[in-house]
């Protein structure tokens, strides 16, 4: 019997959207208050979900402490507290926009996680905005 978990964490990190190649003025147009030099944050709510079979042994799907481990190590420690576009290497040259980062943290959280499990990414970057990986 196939189910689903899902493994809710919160991180806080700034952020700017911009092109470098643009000016303050050209960003600013396309970005919004987005784009302003001195960076800004956001509370991220990200949401990793799992389907798979039910193990009739355990009774669960995946081992959420394992979960919580790989999430910990792969996305709160290099990202919480953190400027993205300045102390990581995953954005140094992609705009972080919330597209962007729920991309980046599916393929971190992919290679360690087994393929027998589908891997739903969901990340909120507010109360209103949110983007999902894979669609």
């Amino acid at each position: 019997m196939r189910s689903t978990i899902t493994r809710r964490e919160i991180f806080n990190s700034a952020h700017r959207l911009y092109r470098p190649e643009l000016s303050d003025t050209e960003n600013i147009a396309i970005f919004g208050k987005c784009a302003y030099p001195n960076y800004h944050g956001h509370n991220y709510e990200l949401h990793v979900t799992l389907t798979g079979e039910i193990d009739p042994y355990t009774g669960f799907v995946y081992d959420i402490a394992d979960l919580k481990k790989i999430i910990k190590e792969e996305v709160i420690e290099p990202f919480d507290h953190r400027n993205l576009n300045l102390d990581t290497q995953d954005f140094a040259h992609l705009n972080p926009t919330v597209e962007n980062i729920c991309v980046v943290i599916y393929n971190k959280l992919r290679p360690r996680i087994d393929a027998k499990y589908d891997l739903k990414v969901k990340v909120y970057e507010t109360i209103r905005n949110y983007s999902e990986y894979p669609v």
